[in-house]
C-alpha cells in the first residue's frame, strides 16, 4: 500500500484537473492505496516571502496559513500527483505558489513517485510543455523523485468538458496502476 497526495490547483470546484484528480483518486482507491486530495482552493497558501526564516527555524515558515501541514502530508506520501489547468502557458498561480512554498523543507522531501495532470482549453500538446517543464523543474529539486506519468486533458474549457473523455479513463487507469 502506498500513501498518495493529490494536489489539485483548479480555480472551479469540478474543474477538468479536478475531475481528473477524483478518477485517478477512484482507481488508487480501488487498488487498495491510502489517498488524500487536497484542493488547493480551499486552503490559504501565502506567498513565500523569501526571508530565510524557514532556514533559520529548523523548516518551519513563520507565515502562519496551511502550508506547513500539507507539507507534512507531501513529506510522508510516497507518491505525487499534481493537477493544474494551464493558464497562458503555464500552470495555475495557486500550483506555483505551492511549490514556491515547498522551499522551507524541499531537501526532506524525496523519493516520490509524480504524476502530473494538465487540462487545458488548447488541444494541443505543444501549448501546455511549459507547464510540464515547470512540475519536471520541481521534480528535479526533490532528490529521488521519479515522474511516473502524464494525464493530458486537452480541448476542454468549460467545467465538467472533461466528462466522459479518454483523458478520464487514462486517468483512473493510472490511479489503478501505481
Amino acid at each position: 500500500m502506498k500513501k498518495v497526495l493529490l494536489l489539485s490547483g483548479s480555480h472551479r470546484k469540478n474543474g477538468n484537473s479536478d475531475l481528473l484528480c477524483d478518477q485517478f483518486m477512484r482507481g488508487a482507491k480501488e487498488a487498495g492505496h491510502q489517498v488524500e486530495k487536497i484542493i488547493l482552493r480551499d486552503k490559504k497558501i501565502n506567498y513565500c516571502l523569501a526571508c530565510d526564516a524557514c532556514k533559520r527555524n529548523g523548516g518551519t515558515c513563520v507565515q502562519k496559513d496551511d502550508m506547513n501541514e500539507i507539507l507534512d502530508k507531501m513529506m510522508a506520501a510516497d507518491v505525487f500527483v499534481l493537477a493544474t489547468p494551464v493558464y497562458f502557458y503555464s500552470m495555475s498561480a495557486r500550483m506555483k505558489t505551492l511549490i514556491d512554498r515547498t522551499y522551507a523543507k524541499y531537501t526532506e522531501i524525496r523519493d516520490k513517485e509524480m504524476y502530473f495532470i494538465i487540462t487545458a482549453a488548447d488541444d494541443r500538446e505543444q501549448y501546455v510543455k511549459r507547464a510540464i517543464e515547470g512540475f519536471r523543474g520541481f521534480a528535479f529539486c526533490l532528490e529521488g523523485s521519479k515522474e511516473k506519468g502524464i494525464i493530458y486533458g486537452l480541448g476542454v474549457h468549460n467545467a465538467g468538458d472533461i466528462k466522459g473523455s479518454q483523458a478520464m479513463v487514462q486517468a483512473y487507469e493510472m490511479g489503478k496502476n501505481i
